[in-house]
């Protein structure tokens, strides 16, 4: 009795294992089945990796459309701020008044920066259609992000210098005795601001650009 007591303790102690059945004759396991939504799960996934490869084509489109009108924005601004001078009707054969770009170096940093930044955007537009022919691949739109952060970088601080002058040509400053040109320069300034206001465009399609590769490069890791 004290064995068989023993024996029952010790089967009660010991955990349950389940061996596989085998089947007859044939000496095989069986195989567990897959869960119920085992192929709900696949083909959700299947799904997913359909629609990125779309969503993403999408997304360099766009990408593409900013970026030529980001370019021409650009190089307009850099045209209309080299284009744009002045000269007062009253003047003599040996003394004129005339205002030009050249005469402050902020402005003729405004042309040379626009024009490297519109030269840049039309140059990575092959970038761009490639990201349009190959959505998901990671070293041209990688490229794309880190020249444009640059590019907008350096057309935000030739936008907001020249903004500064701008805003001295209209409203002058008494502290430093400048005085307010554009009473007598006033198709000059108005030249200037609107290459100005172009060049502010300009940097935020660059940070739409910017985004939109962010978001890319999120999708594909």
């Amino acid at each position: 009795m004290d064995i068989e007591k023993a024996v029952s303790r010790r089967e009660e102690e010991e955990p349950i294992v389940q061996k596989p059945k085998l089947d007859k004759g044939k000496g095989k396991a069986h195989v567990f089945a897959p869960p119920m939504n085992y192929s709900r799960i696949m083909e959700k996934h299947k799904q997913e990796k359909v629609s990125m490869p779309g969503w993403k084509r999408g997304v360099a489109i766009f990408d593409f459309v900013l970026r030529l009108i980001a370019a021409i924005t650009a190089m307009a601004a850099a045209a209309k701020m080299a284009t744009t001078e002045e000269t007062l009707p009253f003047f003599t054969q040996f003394l004129q008044f005339s205002a030009d770009y050249t005469d402050l170096p902020t402005l003729s940093s405004f042309v040379v920066v626009n024009s490297i930044v519109g030269g840049y955007l039309t140059l990575s537009l092959p970038f761009s259609i490639v990201c349009i022919l190959r959505p998901l691949a990671v070293p041209p739109r990688l490229f794309l992000i880190l020249c444009d952060t640059a590019m907008m970088g350096l057309t935000m601080v030739a936008a907001s210098a020249s903004a500064a002058i701008v805003y001295l040509a209209h409203n002058g400053n008494s502290s430093s005795n400048w005085l307010p040109v554009c009473q007598q320069f006033g198709d000059f300034c108005q030249g200037t601001s609107g290459a100005v206001v172009a060049s502010f465009i300009a940097a935020a399609l660059l940070m739409v650009l910017v985004i939109l590769s962010a978001l890319a490069l999120k999708r594909s890791t």
